[in-house]
């Protein structure tokens, strides 16, 4: 097979991905605690798994405890507390079970928010570093498939060949770096940046239930600091609750 006037054969080259791939493992490992180059096997299953953040059913939830509360009282929230799937939610709602006071509330639960990014981006940032020293790591490879080259000049023969598989390296890198792991460190940030979006609306919805803030007020608060919009063919539920009580 022949691509571009050149055997596809040539750009199997195993010395040049030893190079690419002994580089970016010595260069993460240099780079990064081993505690969080554990991490990695659980960062691909993420890269792999489609994990939905279900904003509408979330706010719509909030508001229902929010009429609930309203309606009962803040220890009526117990008994729901137990049956909810989110679990960043359940543990906000027994702080205000609890008597915490707003700014305690929002402090512990950012903290925690910001915790989570904090450790998202370190882990993303694994694939952002090798990403980067792919390319270089091919330019290297190029120079050493050259050097190699070059001290072979009596074959004159294999000279072009030698020097064509040279810079299979730097094609490697490049590749490795810009197609492959660079795009991994921005999905992983991307994923990061829709949880935390998701986090961010129960610790309003959280805060606005203790407050004792209208139905109402809260669905289109939520709903503010999302990208999703709410669904046209469904009424506002808020709306009609706070009619109903």
């Amino acid at each position: 097979m022949v691509l571009k006037g050149a055997s596809i054969a040539v750009l199997l080259n195993p010395e040049a991905m030893i190079v690419i791939f002994v580089g970016i493992i010595a260069a993460v490992i240099n780079s990064y605690p081993s505690s969080e180059l554990k991490k990695v096997p659980k960062m691909l299953l993420i890269l792999i798994k489609t994990k939905k953040f279900d904003n509408q059913k979330l706010i719509s939830e909030i508001v229902d405890l929010s009429n609930i509360a309203r309606r009962d009282g803040l220890l009526a929230l117990e008994s729901q507390r137990e049956g909810l799937d989110d679990p960043f939610l359940e543990r906000g709602l027994e702080m205000v079970i609890d008597g915490l006071e707003e700014k305690q509330i929002r402090e512990i639960m950012e903290n925690e928010i910001e915790g989570m990014d904090e450790r998202h981006r370190k882990s993303a940032g694994i694939f952002k570093t090798a990403g980067t020293t792919s390319p270089t790591l091919g330019v290297m490879g190029a120079v050493i498939g050259l050097i190699g080259a070059l001290g072979n000049l009596n074959n004159v023969n294999a000279l072009g060949t030698s020097i064509s598989s040279a810079f299979v390296a730097t094609l490697y890198g490049i590749f490795f770096g810009y197609v492959i792991l660079i795009p991994f460190n921005s999905r992983l940030l991307v994923k990061s940046e829709k949880e935390i979006e998701h986090l961010t609306l129960v610790l309003e919805g959280v805060i606005a239930i203790q407050s004792g803030a209208s139905a109402s007020s809260i669905e289109k608060k939520l709903y503010s600091l999302t990208s999703e919009k709410k669904s046209n063919n469904k009424k506002d539920s808020a709306d009609e609750k706070t009619k109903e009580e």
